[in-house]
């Protein structure tokens, strides 16, 4: 059976340690849309609060004050609720998605039992606490290794890191970026990652079973449309990767004065990166899709040759004495209509894949770089273009 609750696939160690203490699903729902505010200003309050203290806010101060860090502001003010924000739409959308391959009779008789055993199998590993204390083990031991490289080889002083002939040091706002907000940020950004394995994980499993793939569906994937309208919920997980990139631009783009043409290299890796990890793992159905659409070929075309052939004898051979009015007759649309079907199935995709999908995660993952091309032309200038190309 399916579970009734997409919860579990989104359970681990903060779900199972709040179900221990007794908190119930509906309230842990009801936590998880509140997060989507109080986490990004948990782990973003901190550093305001101890950089004024330390006199390193404002612009002056030090090489590169709190308010000048784009980037970090963006990554928890903007990227992590959009992440926060897409899981929990995610969560709502795949209970759904999954009760479609038995609901459209995808997955049926003697593969139903491995269908709900793959299903298990997803809920568990998203709600394992090993994996959430794996991906915490990461994130300390390679942020260790990180502060120590990265935060203090500056030798200008930070808002997070003073410079000193001995070397820089983490003051207490880049000892709780390094070891507290970052962490969080990286938490819920691994943890999508862990999410997206196990979705691909999951479709691999059945795509493997015995599907019932219809080649004279109307969504031209067999039936498989579902899975297009489910993956949508993505587009949220690309903008953020989309405000991660813009984050990252400004601070060399805006306050460094480089020029965003220099990164266009970065702006097709990250593009190329969101598409390959939420549109790839629906190719594991080119198979059977493939299957399904030589059968429908083969076995459409013979039937296509037999409504032929019989039209023709009744209607066009000279000898036939048929006394059916021409006029008025069936025959004639539903030669139509079989013509229609054999269409359906020849032009069946191999993938539940849309050029739409590939170029709305593409405008989703760019729209938060949009900003900066104000950098390359001013507003006015790009308003004078488009009125001259309109009018």
């Amino acid at each position: 059976m399916i579970p009734n609750s997409a919860l579990p696939f989104s359970g681990g160690l903060v779900s199972q340690g709040l179900q221990r203490l007794g908190v119930h699903d509906s309230v842990l729902l009801r936590l998880r849309v509140a997060a989507i505010v109080i986490l990004p200003l948990l782990a973003w309050l901190p550093l305001l609060l101890l950089s004024t203290f330390d006199g390193k806010l404002l612009p002056g101060s030090v090489g590169t004050p709190f308010l000048f860090d784009l980037s970090a502001h963006i990554r928890l003010l903007v990227a992590l609720p959009l992440f926060i924000l897409a899981a929990r739409m995610g969560e709502a959308r795949i209970l759904p998605t999954l009760q479609q391959f038995l609901a459209r009779r995808i997955v049926f008789g003697s593969s139903v039992p491995k269908f709900e055993a793959a299903v298990a199998s997803a809920f568990r590993l998203g709600d394992s606490i090993a994996a959430d204390l794996l991906i915490i083990a990461i994130i300390y031991f390679f942020d260790t290794l990180v502060a120590r490289r990265t935060y203090v080889a500056n030798d200008v002083s930070t808002w997070y890191a003073a410079a000193a002939a001995a070397g820089s040091h983490l003051n207490p706002a880049g000892i709780c970026y390094a070891y507290f907000s970052l962490p969080i940020f990286q938490f819920v950004l691994l943890r999508w990652y862990l999410r997206l394995f196990i979705w691909a994980r999951f479709l691999g499993q059945v795509s493997r079973l015995k599907l019932n793939l219809v080649p004279t569906h109307p969504d031209r994937v067999g039936g498989l449309g579902f899975l297009i309208m489910g993956t949508q919920v993505f587009a949220l997980f690309a903008m953020a990767h989309g405000a991660l990139l813009a984050g990252w631009l400004s601070t060399r783009v805006i306050i460094a004065k480089a020029s965003l043409t220099e990164f266009k290299g970065e702006i097709v890796a990250i593009v190329a990166f969101v598409l390959f990890l939420t549109i790839a793992p629906l190719t594991v159905f080119a198979r059977p899709l493939n299957r399904a659409k030589r059968r429908g070929v083969i076995e459409y075309g013979a039937l296509a040759a037999r409504y032929a052939n019989e039209f023709r004898d009744k209607w066009i051979v000279p000898e036939s004495d048929c006394e059916e009015p021409l006029v008025g007759s069936a025959d004639i649309q539903s030669l139509a209509d079989m013509a229609g079907s054999y269409e359906i199935v020849q032009t069946m995709r191999n993938v539940p894949i849309t050029a739409q999908m590939i170029v709305g995660f593409a405008v989703a993952t760019l729209l938060p770089v949009a900003p900066l091309v104000l950098t390359l032309m001013p507003l006015s200038e790009i308003l004078k273009k488009v009125a001259g190309i309109l009018f």
